[in-house]
């Protein structure tokens, strides 16, 4: 063994102390024949790296990857790249996200057979929203919340990056969103919860770790189930999941919900060559990610039903008042005829027309909104400004605009923020790489506006000596 390899063989094993011995107790009890396994993959092994390509964007199998079994979309590839250089990555064509995520791509697959109203409801940073937007049937809308202000605001822009206009996110409480009596037909609920399943890539998990931790979590996923109950409607769906591995946080919490509300358990068909593991301890179906048998971070997730003795309430919507929209800016969309365009102060948005009625809903509601349909730009003066959130989006007429197509150091460049010089007319030009949109600049002739958001830019000024590519 050489010296590296020593060195590496030796932190490992002194990690493997830092585990709390409480936390061993727990997975002895919990996994009385398996606890070592699991025990030596959390604190000897390397996570998977995997992403989801977003193939309404027209993405397809990353480079030097393996599919991931339960997610047709998802890909594990065979090392980490310094995603943050890659822009394809910040075009939105892939996401970064843990495989045993990925299982909500199955459940809803089997579940979900015909449009419905999907609420997320601790969706931040925005992994599972945006895989309910591929999973469900088309027609079908998501709201994304988040309560966190400044996590709700990376889940707005991994939301926008995706580009599906079928979307709302929301900043709000999960009472709140209560309110919306029978509103949803699907509940996503990945409750925060005491981090045990993410302890092999997150050293706080591991510092911040005790019983007391697994009790508070407990009593706020509790909280949370029942403030947010009402908003589903009777025979929909509950998906519960969370990234620890303890009973208290997992099955006693199903079985919580099984008794307080009369929920009825749902099983979700898997191979057996997938190495879920089921509920421990329960006779109700759920699956378990554990990290000695999948190539994943840890994972519980379990689908529950409401009771269908309650009828559903419907309530029509008020309409809001709006400004009418430019007549130029509807041809900035691929298909305007599928959209109600209007404008609300400065900006002008494009709101989905199956779904105005149900986001005027929210909107009555006095839910807090940070997004929906597409923004498609601002009015300052007389001028029309795209908005970024326009450049991303699936339903972008290309046609609309010049656009110019940079290489990959000017791509960097403009992603940082840089001024950049290009060859195109004057006026807005969307700039592409590899023929993805990043975003805007406003050609003056002799120089470019960047207009790519300031929330969004490279910060680091280092640039590798090749490309870290993802997406063929």
């Amino acid at each position: 063994m050489n010296l590296l390899n020593f060195a590496h063989s030796f932190l490992l094993s002194s990690y493997k102390m830092t585990l709390p011995k409480q936390f061993i107790q727990q997975l002895q009890q919990l996994l009385p024949d398996e606890w070592q396994p699991l025990a030596d993959a959390i604190t000897g092994t390397e996570p998977s790296v995997s992403v989801r390509v977003n193939t309404g964007r027209g993405a397809t199998m990353p480079l030097n990857a393996t599919r991931v079994p339960w997610c047709a979309t998802g890909f594990y590839l065979n090392s980490r790249r310094q995603f943050t250089f890659d822009p394809l990555f910040h075009s939105g064509l892939y996401y970064v996200q843990d495989a045993s995520s990925m299982f909500l791509h199955h459940v809803i697959k089997t579940l979900v057979g015909e449009p419905v109203r999907y609420l997320d409801l601790c969706a931040a940073p925005g992994g599972k929203a945006t895989t309910a937007l591929d999973a469900l049937p088309k027609g079908s809308l998501v709201v994304a919340n988040e309560i966190i202000p400044a996590r709700a605001s990376v889940l707005s822009d991994n939301v926008m990056k995706w580009g599906n206009p079928d979307a709302v996110v929301t900043s709000d409480t999960p009472a709140s969103l209560g309110k919306l009596t029978h509103f949803f037909d699907v509940i996503a609920a990945d409750v925060p919860c005491s981090g045990e399943g993410m302890m092999r890539k997150d050293d706080d998990a591991v510092a911040q770790w005790s019983p007391a931790l697994v009790q508070e979590c407990a009593e706020r996923q509790r909280s949370i189930i029942a403030d947010v109950w009402q908003a589903l409607k009777p025979g929909g769906l509950l998906i519960y999941s969370t990234c620890t591995y303890n009973r208290q946080e997992n099955e006693q919490m199903i079985e919580h919900i099984i008794s307080k509300f009369g929920a009825e358990p749902v099983s979700v068909p898997i191979n057996d060559e997938w190495n879920i593991m089921p509920a421990t301890g329960a006779q109700f179906p759920a699956y378990r990610f554990m990290q000695h048998r999948t190539r994943g971070e840890g994972l519980f997730m379990a689908v529950v039903r409401k009771s269908s003795a309650a009828s559903s309430r419907s309530e029509k919507p008020r309409r809001s008042k709006t400004a009418t929209a430019p007549n130029d800016v509807g041809q900035w969309i691929s298909n305007p005829e599928a959209f109600k365009i209007e404008v609300q102060g400065d900006i002008i948005q494009a709101l989905p027309l199956c779904h105005y009625d149900d986001i005027m809903t929210i909107a009555n509601a006095k839910i807090r909104v940070l997004r929906c349909g597409v923004e498609l730009g601002a009015i300052k003066g007389k001028k029309h400004i795209p908005a970024h959130a326009l450049a991303l989006c699936g339903n972008l007429n290309r046609s609309a605009f010049a656009a110019c197509e940079v290489d990959y150091r000017t791509a960097i460049a403009y992603l940082r923020g840089e001024a950049i010089t290009i060859y195109a007319p004057r006026g807005y030009v969307l700039v592409t790489h590899r023929e993805a949109p990043l975003g805007w600049v406003n050609n003056l002739g002799n120089r470019a506006n960047n207009l790519y958001p300031k929330q969004l830019r490279i910060l680091s000024t280092h640039i590798p000596d090749t490309p870290p590519s993802v997406i063929c």
